[in-house]
């Protein structure tokens, strides 16, 4: 039995639920966007007709708002967004368990050998669709195929409030003339690449040599070549199924851009007890950490270095970030966002190769004493115990009348 997958993408996704939630938005050019206080002021989702002005997700508001000047711009309120993704989950599983989640508002659904309970892939859209204007007052497209990479080629195919089937008996009429970078997983380098090979279509990459696309792109390139092909046979994961995770990170865009090193250690003792939460969450310790800055340039650059041991303690963390910072940020500019990563993960407790002359009892009693202040977090809230170093601070910034205080110690202090 040939596979039916389905793949399903709420339009516009965070513009539709505002407009569903105030009507009054309806029919008119606006937009969700982020916190210009925050610095983070950028188009996160725009209305069709704000589209047809030129609107682009991702640019500054500023940007959009001189293409359509009588825009409509909308905080961003991610909790009524989840909301709306988990009510969109519910409605697929009515239909079936195989329901894998990419990003919140587009998934997978694998309704093989449903036929005879809900109708072929196009009727279930259909179905889908309606549902979707019915219960939740916004528009998804559907795209229906054998495999997941042009189902999800199909939902982007035709849009808004849509359905499109690419398979076997049309592949190569519909999808190969599309740009490559119209095809899963084919970024903007991966495209640059193919392109001064003279690879330009989904057709030009589906009749490559596919020896030629490994030795170019590895093996992700291959399964590009598969999946133009139309050979890629992915499986949807159950709705419960959760990947091994491979790494936890946080990071911020500041509100001011930070002038010197204390503001920089100060900033990363609070993204690593973000992560610390994150490890500690998940019962994992981390073996290598990265960090990621950018500056007021937005030019972004980073490193990466080995723990001495496998941990979770937001103190290790941050003395290590500050150590990966110092060894390649030489102010030329300010800082203006910081993306603190723990990567190599272990489950905690795992066995530990110690070194010749240890330290590592001072650095168990550390790791207890994460668990211990986890624990009240957990319990009395994220800010009821914390480092002295940052009492008083506002979390969403930094309090220069404060950067002077010492930060090569880490005190715990009760709220």
């Amino acid at each position: 039995m040939s596979p039916t997958i389905l793949h399903a993408d709420m339009n516009a996704c965070y513009a539709s639920i505002e407009q569903a939630r105030n009507p009054a938005l309806r029919g008119k050019a606006m937009a969700v966007c982020g916190s210009v206080e925050a610095r983070n002021g950028i188009i996160l989702a725009k209305s069709q007709e704000a589209k047809i002005q030129g609107v682009k997700t991702g640019e500054a508001i500023w940007e959009a708002q001189q293409k359509c000047p009588g825009l409509l711009l909308v905080p961003a309120d991610f909790s009524l967004y989840l909301a709306y993704s988990k009510m969109a989950h519910h409605i697929y599983l009515d239909y079936t368990n195989r329901v894998e989640a990419f990003g919140m508002d587009e998934c997978w659904l694998d309704v093989t050998g449903t036929d005879r309970l809900f109708g072929d892939g196009e009727t279930l859209a259909r179905t889908l669709r309606r549902r979707f204007r019915d219960e939740l007052e916004v528009t998804i497209s559907v795209g229906i195929s054998d495999n997941k990479f042009f189902a999800k080629l199909g939902s982007d195919y035709k849009k808004p409030d849509a359905q499109t089937r690419i398979d076997r008996s049309n592949y190569k009429e519909v999808a190969w003339p599309l740009p490559t970078s119209d095809l899963l997983f084919c970024g903007p380098q991966t495209t640059r690449k193919l392109a001064r090979f003279g690879i330009h279509t989904i057709g030009d990459l589906a009749r490559s040599d596919p020896e030629f696309i490994r030795k170019l792109l590895g093996i992700n390139g291959y399964r590009l070549w598969l999946a133009a092909n139309g050979r890629d046979r992915t499986p949807v994961a159950p709705y419960d199924f959760r990947p091994p995770i491979k790494s936890l990170g946080c990071g911020t865009t500041f509100r001011r851009d930070l002038v010197n090193r204390d503001e920089v250690a100060l900033s990363l003792r609070r993204l690593a007890k973000e992560v610390e939460g994150k490890l500690l969450s998940a019962g994992l310790s981390a073996s290598r950490l990265s960090l990621s800055v950018r500056d007021n340039t937005l030019f972004q650059m980073g490193d990466d270095l080995p723990l001495p041991y496998p941990t979770q303690n937001a103190q290790d963390l941050a003395d290590r970030a500050l150590d990966i910072f110092d060894g390649f940020w030489f102010w030329k500019h300010r800082v203006r966002a910081m993306t603190l990563r723990a990567s190599r993960l272990l489950p905690q407790p795992k066995a530990v190769q110690r070194a010749f002359f240890p330290d590592y009892p001072a650095h168990e009693k550390k790791e207890d004493l994460s668990r211990a202040l986890f624990a009240i977090r957990s319990r009395f809230g994220s800010k009821s115990v914390d480092f002295a170093a940052l009492y008083g601070y506002d979390y969403a910034d930094l309090d220069r009348d404060r950067a002077d205080m010492p930060t090569n110690k880490f005190v715990a202090c009760a709220r």
